[in-house]
């Protein structure tokens, strides 16, 4: 369980809460009591899709996540621009590190500016702080 000096540290980064453990969970947590997880969901499997060395399972990722976030009707569609949306099935035709990049920073500053303050007025993260 982080301080709550640790915990204070998130109201104002959302990377910091994201790099901590007991953080992304609590976030992660607190999204679903919202029934809004396909956002931070969508970012932890960009950010474990990037870590994929092998050709073979980074197609495979791939694949699993254009069908489970970014293809309309997806059941976990997060929320994105038809530009986004197109440069990054693009980007699937020859999957990289950073096919989803683009996708990725959207979703990222979208949970900045909407979830992370509703997060920080929560029961939830009253408690940490504590």
């Amino acid at each position: 369980r982080p301080s709550p000096e640790e915990a204070l540290q998130w109201r104002d980064s959302l990377e910091k809460l994201l790099q901590n453990p007991y953080g992304l969970a609590s976030f992660h947590s607190f999204l679903h009591s919202e029934f809004s997880e396909e956002n931070i969901e969508f970012w932890v499997a960009c950010e474990d899709y990037k870590k994929t060395k092998s050709p073979v399972k980074m197609a495979e990722k791939a694949k699993k996540i254009y069908e489970e976030f970014i293809q309309t009707e997806a059941p976990k569609e997060v929320n994105i621009d038809h530009f986004t949306k197109d440069v990054t099935m693009k980007n699937l035709v020859e999957p990289s590190p950073s096919s989803f990049d683009m996708a990725q920073k959207k979703i990222f500053a979208l949970m900045e500016k909407d979830s992370l303050p509703r997060f920080v007025r929560s029961e939830f993260y009253q408690e940490l702080i504590k």
